[in-house]
């Protein structure tokens, strides 16, 4: 008998349940002729800032670009030190990069966030942001950063594997001063393509973010300062704002999915991730730690269980960053250590519990 594979991600049955709405939105952005920005983007924004309890949402193209131009928008520049976390993905440094700004990096926790012991031994008269990254959809610890740099550095959230999380009944995106998600296909909620959005409380860094998008404007052959192109079209908000009524409901679902992993793969030698009660994780992956993981890796795959490694390399050791004097092998030991023994598993919206208990099976067999 042919053995079904678990695929890492299957976004059909969000599709499933969404078409309808998407299909009735494309066909009102057809028939207007607006494409770009327009009606669908202006509600998007409002909705998804209602949802997270923030006055501005602009919608931007992508997750990198919403980095780079709330860094931008706030002001961060040339001469200033942005901290982040060794192991995020690429976007988190690539940001800080083109803005002109320097990188310090500093190690993170058992649990893989940013650690803020090691943010106030990175401080300097130059640090002028910190990125907390909101990694694998927990929170990280933005109350304690706050406490550390006071009101004159900015917190600049990256939020995009977080949309819905909550910590203390706040919600991430909504916490620092300023906050980049990305709305990739795979992300908790997610775009039909590539997009994004920058979210925030302060008027001014929204205003400039509207305009950086379009071209330094926000009105046609405006260009009130050096701009980029980097807008949010009308189908991709159309998409979002369809799946933003099932976001609750998806990520309570990938919880539950959590819970069955944890007890499932409560056994010797297999780490699983937890959250304290107060805290809404959304589980954008389920991320365990376990020794040889590229044998099992390996294993896993040729058993057509579809895992992923989220990230092998820290920022410090990407031949993208060799030139920039951020460290060495040894130099984020808690870093180095997880991304040579962490193992993403399959978790989504619609997964089965049939599929999920053979990927625990195989798992339990490849550990031995």
């Amino acid at each position: 008998m042919l053995v079904q594979s678990v695929p890492m991600l299957d976004l059909g049955h969000q599709h499933r349940l969404v078409a309808d709405e998407v299909a009735e939105g494309f066909a009102r952005v057809l028939a207007s002729n607006s494409y770009v920005l327009g009606r669908e983007v202006e509600q998007f924004e409002r909705e998804y800032g209602d949802y997270l309890g923030l006055a501005h949402v602009v919608g931007v193209g992508n997750g990198t670009d919403a980095l780079e131009l709330a860094l931008a928008a706030a002001g961060v520049g040339p001469g200033d030190e942005v901290v982040i976390p060794a192991n995020t993905f690429v976007a988190t440094a690539e940001a800080v990069v083109r803005v002109g700004a320097t990188l310090r990096l500093v190690d993170v926790t058992d649990d893989h966030l940013i650690d803020p012991a090691e943010v106030a031994l990175a401080l300097s008269s130059r640090t002028r942001a910190v990125i907390p990254v909101h990694l694998y959809g927990r929170i990280a610890d933005v109350a304690a950063i706050r406490r550390l740099v006071g009101p004159d550095v900015l917190i600049v959230e990256d939020a995009a594997q977080s949309q819905g999380a909550r910590t203390a009944g706040r919600a991430a995106g909504a916490l620092g001063d300023v906050a980049a998600t990305s709305f990739y296909p795979g992300k908790n909620l997610g775009a039909y393509g590539d997009a994004g959005a920058v979210t925030t409380n302060d008027a001014g860094i929204a205003d400039r973010v509207r305009a950086l998008r379009n071209h330094g404007g926000t009105a046609r052959y405006e260009h009130r300062i050096v701009g980029s192109n980097s807008r949010l079209d009308s189908l991709q908000a159309v998409v979002l704002s369809a799946k933003l009524r099932h976001l609750d409901a998806w990520n309570a679902e990938r919880r539950v999915l959590a819970a069955r992993y944890r007890q499932g793969l409560a056994r010797p030698g297999i780490t699983v991730p937890t959250a304290p009660e107060y805290e809404a994780h959304v589980y954008h992956q389920f991320v365990v730690e376990l020794d040889d993981r590229n044998r099992v890796f390996a294993e896993l795959v040729a058993a057509g269980i579809g895992v992923g490694i989220h990230y092998p390399t820290p920022v410090h050791l990407l031949p993208a960053f060799a030139s920039a004097g951020l460290g060495g092998v040894g130099d984020f030991p808690r870093a180095e250590r997880q991304a040579g023994r962490i193992l993403s598993l399959p978790i989504y919206p619609g997964l089965t519990e049939r599929a999920q208990d053979r990927v625990i099976a195989s798992l339990l067999e490849a550990i031995g």
